[in-house]
């Protein structure tokens, strides 16, 4: 875009409060998830500011809320990730903030390459990130509340390290586990959504169900939250890497079960795995559900070259 402008990134939300602290600056484009200090945090501690920045937020979180609350607490504006650059020059010109036909007066400075900005786990946690709003999203219509999302987590395990990760997830001593295999042009993987115990009854509640919770209702709840989060996950990743993935029926590998004994039944099967992990959950309420995609190591080089073919496009 040509602009004249001075631009400064900052990879949290702290590091910009404090440039803003110590500079000028007119427009601030703000992140929801983000770790140290996220954007709802941000956007708090603006408040205090005299000569705060204009604000627009820019995100994956497309929760209805998330929107509401960004603009109550003082955003000017949301746009969803991915961001086209046609997108946000109609925006900023709708919002009187760019002029058409501005140009810059200043040499433009050496662009960076894709390959010389580009690492696999940075990437495919964007990715992830977008999906994730999708999901969460859905899962808010679905029981009509407000996700808290966290900044995903991407690895590559072994079974052991994956072992902790889920142990640290799962809250209670036991939980219920729900799997979905999906393949497509040389990647593939596997969903795995686990449950805390705990939730049951606040997602029975949340869905108007009364009652007992008996076992086949609790299999029937955890099929139908698992569906609502894998399937508008999976369908925003495909679409982000041009893939249509293929994928077997979800099937419940759990019910009330230790994390320790999954893994050791599935150690032949997990073993080394880049892993993607994003805890959803439910504000004000005891519901939280770790979605992890764990994808094969076959699948690793493909899905760097996807990765970089898709950065190449956003330069």
């Amino acid at each position: 875009m040509d602009w004249d402008v001075d631009v400064q990134f900052a990879e949290n939300g702290q590091e910009a409060l404090d440039a803003i602290s110590n500079s000028q600056f007119d427009l601030l484009f703000l992140d929801l998830n983000m770790p140290v200090k996220d954007g709802y945090q941000t956007l708090e501690a603006l408040a205090s500011f005299e000569d705060a920045p204009a604000v627009i937020v820019v995100s994956g979180d497309v929760q209805p809320k998330a929107i509401e609350r960004v603009k109550a607490m003082g955003a000017m504006e949301f746009h969803k990730k991915p961001a086209a650059e046609e997108d946000l020059r109609e925006l900023l010109v709708s919002l009187g903030l760019f002029t058409e036909g501005e140009s810059p007066n200043r040499p433009v400075l050496e662009k960076v390459t894709a390959a010389e900005q580009f690492t696999l786990n940075e990437c495919l946690q964007e990715v992830a990130n977008v999906a994730m709003g999708q999901a969460a999203s859905a899962l808010a219509n679905m029981m009509n509340v407000f996700i808290k999302l966290p900044v995903p987590k991407v690895n590559i395990l072994e079974v052991s390290e994956l072992h902790m990760a889920l142990d640290y997830s799962v809250r209670d001593d036991t939980c219920s586990l729900v799997s979905q295999g999906f393949v497509g042009s040389g990647i593939a993987f596997e969903a795995l959504s686990v449950f805390s115990d705990s939730s049951f009854p606040d997602m029975a509640k949340l869905l108007g169900i009364e009652g007992n919770i008996t076992r086949s209702l609790e299999t029937e709840l955890l099929m139908d939250v698992s569906s609502v989060l894998v399937g508008p996950f999976m369908t925003a990743i495909g679409k982000q890497i041009n893939i249509d993935f293929s994928h077997s029926h979800p099937v419940l590998l759990g019910q009330h079960v230790k994390i320790a004994d999954l893994i050791n039944a599935k150690k032949s099967t997990w073993k080394r795995t880049l892993a993607v992990e994003i805890i959803y959950e439910v504000e004000n309420y005891q519901v939280n559900c770790d979605l992890m995609l764990l994808f094969t190591e076959d699948s690793i080089s493909t899905l760097e070259n996807l990765l970089s073919f898709l950065v190449e496009e956003d330069e």
